[in-house]
Parts: C-alpha cells; sequence; structure tokens
C-alpha cells in the first residue's frame, strides 16, 4: 500500500519522522480526505523544519533550513474545531 513518509534530517544517520500515512486511490475520492491530507502534510512539514531549526542550534557543523516566516498550517485547539457530517 502506498505511504506519505515526512521526515526532519537529523544531520547523519538519525531521521525523525513526523508523519507516515498509508494512502489509497480510493481515498482522493472524498473532498474532506484530501483537504484533511493537506492539512497534516503541513502540520508535519511544520514540525520537521522547526526539528531541523533546533537540532541546528544544538551541533554547530549542521546547517538546517530555516523555517518559512509565514505560518499558513497553525494547528487549531481541540475545541475550536467544528465536527463536519460526511
Amino acid at each position: 500500500m502506498p505511504q506519505i513518509f515526512v521526515t526532519a534530517d537529523g544531520g547523519g544517520e538519525e531521521w525523525s519522522v513526523m508523519l507516515r500515512e498509508r494512502v489509497n486511490v480510493s481515498d482522493f475520492d472524498s473532498d474532506r480526505f484530501a483537504a484533511n491530507l493537506v492539512e497534516r502534510l503541513g502540520w508535519a512539514v511544520l514540525d520537521a523544519a522547526e526539528a531541523e531549526h533546533t537540532r541546528g542550534a544544538a551541533d554547530p557543523e549542521f546547517e538546517a533550513p530555516q523555517p518559512q516566516a509565514t505560518r499558513r498550517f497553525e494547528r487549531k485547539p481541540a475545541d475550536d474545531r467544528v465536527p463536519q457530517t460526511v
């Protein structure tokens, strides 16, 4: 089954997995699934960029990419999420 991985590079052999998700072609029949997947991908990419930036500060030899200044994919508190009917 196809999988999507988002990882943070540790600057060596160490990698942190921020997202691992199995997907099927049929999953993309649902617009809601696709929108939620993009949201989860955004969160995972932000987490990976922050992890690389944090590791770069601890290890002067590791050059981590700088996270983007704008944060489009902000996590919402659980109280702000509105249940959707399917």
